[in-house]
């Protein structure tokens, strides 16, 4: 891939070849070419290299920038693509009319990259009888990564358009548009709620973004959000993700109106791919009792969940069992024994619902060959289950062009759902109590998203993004993890230790004077 300085010389190429035209004597007018009913050019090949106006598109920019706007080698599918970049701060847009097209839902797909750091980087459908639809471009730099936007079509017009008001030097690229009949959006958008009971009994507090306090499965069902993921532990040394406090958070999560996704750990302590220990009271317990201990647990805890009537709507069976669960009997080394529980945990789920859903969960979710031999497995076992959910923080996990590829892949692959049961990203890097945090230096973050309330809320939205451009309506949404939980004594890491700090606090989703943060309203994203 070339550098970026390489990118810049024929960027300044381009724009020479532009002068020499005469493109940059004097401002072009808004002159939108012959609208027709179908998307033309979409892959900019028709005029080669250096033109403002591609054939089929229009240009313009008040400031008379439009030489900002112009094609170059260098495309996704053929030889050429469209950019945006100026060595002087921009505003310019790039666009085409249809017209005569059928009232009804149409989708926007484009392929994208971009440097970031601009004031505003999107795709917009405007001008089509309702409301403007937008999708803002992610940071990706060398890689393309496909995003989707969908409007309402009424009386026949649409404006489908690329849009920069930018710095200088700033850039993106678009490249292989499709305009089609559909529509596009996000089941799930979801808020990982565990530690919130632990966290107000211990005395924190919420605010929304005014400094108004407020219950805060509220503020964020107000924020958009949809789903209420609690984590069940069997028994803890704290008391808390027990059955008995789940069911309490979950009346707090369905009386918002919202749905429940509930997610079992299988221990006493945090599961993930680096432990998976059996609860205490199933030590020394055969595989055999382990597959009875399991369905037992799961039937327990949903069967009281429905009984008071917030019967669950999604079920983790396991939590990030990227190396199986209730080691060493349920570990990846041995999948008949591992395909045997997740079958227990997934019988009794389904024996108390029917209609929930049921999500086996790994984590790396930009690693495709771990996905690949994981479901490949699960379905020479016969597990049966309706979504595939990943984690995915982009300081771990790899970047976003890795999660699109991998959830295309497996989606296709297996005939699931995708959705991203897990990520986050921090507004600030300091503590706010004396526990190191996580991510705390600058250079763990993702290169092109600041630990800043913007940055935060541009990591979740192009999260949000990349999943609702699943192919097939098969990106089902996410859950941010743990937004609420904040730094209050009491409520550390360690459930066994009341002084453990929280190493949490600058990913959450309120600020350090509690106050909601700006990432939530992404939640309200179509």
């Amino acid at each position: 891939m070339r550098t970026v300085r390489s990118r810049f010389r024929l960027r300044s190429a381009a724009l020479a070849t532009a002068l020499g035209a005469g493109l940059l004597l004097a401002p072009l007018p808004a002159r939108p070419a012959a609208a027709a009913s179908t998307l033309t050019n979409t892959g900019f090949e028709a005029d080669g290299t250096g033109t403002a106006t591609p054939s089929g598109w229009s240009t313009y920019s008040a400031a008379g920038q439009n030489a900002a706007s112009f094609t170059e080698a260098g495309g996704r599918g053929g030889g050429h693509r469209l950019s945006h970049w100026s060595s002087s701060a921009y505003k310019v847009e790039t666009y085409q009319y249809l017209s005569g097209l059928a009232d009804g839902t149409y989708t926007l797909s484009a392929w994208v990259r971009s440097g970031g750091g601009q004031n505003a980087a999107y795709l917009a459908l405007r001008n089509c009888g309702s409301a403007e639809q937008r999708t803002d471009l992610p940071v990706t730099t060398s890689s393309w990564i496909r995003v989707v936007t969908s409007v309402k079509v009424v009386g026949g017009g649409c404006t489908v358009s690329v849009n920069s008001d930018a710095k200088a030097g700033n850039w993106l690229n678009v490249d292989d548009l499709t305009f089609t009949p559909g529509s596009t959006g996000l089941t799930v958008k979801g808020v990982d709620l565990s530690a919130l009971k632990k966290n107000e009994d211990f005395g924190a507090t919420y605010k929304n973004a005014l400094g108004t306090a407020g219950d805060p499965v509220a503020l964020l069902k107000g924020a958009g959000a949809n789903y209420g993921r609690l984590k069940v532990w069997v028994n803890p040394a704290d008391g808390y993700n027990t059955k008995a406090q789940v069911l309490a958070t979950a009346k707090r999560v369905k009386a918002q109106g919202m749905k429940l996704l509930v997610d079992f750990h299988y221990s006493d302590v945090w599961a993930d791919p680096g432990a998976q220990s059996k609860p205490a009271a199933w030590a020394g317990h055969s595989y055999a009792q382990l597959r009875t201990d399991v369905y037992d647990h799961t039937y327990d805890v949903l069967n009281a969940l429905k009984a008071q009537g917030t019967t669950a709507d999604m079920v983790q069976i396991g939590n990030e069992i990227n190396t199986g669960m209730l080691w060493p009997e349920g570990s990846t080394s041995n999948w008949t024994q591992l395909a045997g529980l997740l079958n227990s945990g997934i019988s009794a789920a389904k024996a108390v619902s029917p209609s929930t859903q049921i999500a086996l969960h790994l984590a790396n979710g930009g690693d495709n060959a771990l996905y690949r031999t994981w479901f490949d497995n699960a379905k020479a076992q016969g597990v049966s289950y309706d979504v595939i959910a990943l984690s995915f923080y982009g300081y771990w996990h790899g970047a976003l062009s890795s999660l699109q590829a991998n959830l295309d892949d497996v989606s296709a692959r297996y005939g699931k759902k995708v959705m991203v049961a897990e990520t986050a990203y921090p507004f600030r890097l300091d503590s706010e109590d004396a526990h190191e945090n996580i991510i705390d230096l600058s250079s763990e973050l993702v290169s092109g998203y600041p630990a800043s309330p913007s940055g935060q809320a541009a990591w979740l939205r192009d999260v949000m993004n990349v999943v609702e451009a699943v192919p097939g309506g098969r990106g089902l949404g996410v859950v941010y993890w743990e937004p609420a939980w904040t730094a209050v004594a009491g409520n550390g890491w360690d459930p066994t230790d009341p002084s453990s700090g929280n190493a949490w606090e600058n990913q959450a989703l309120f600020d350090y004077d509690s106050r909601l943060l700006p990432a939530a309203g992404w939640f309200a994203h179509r």
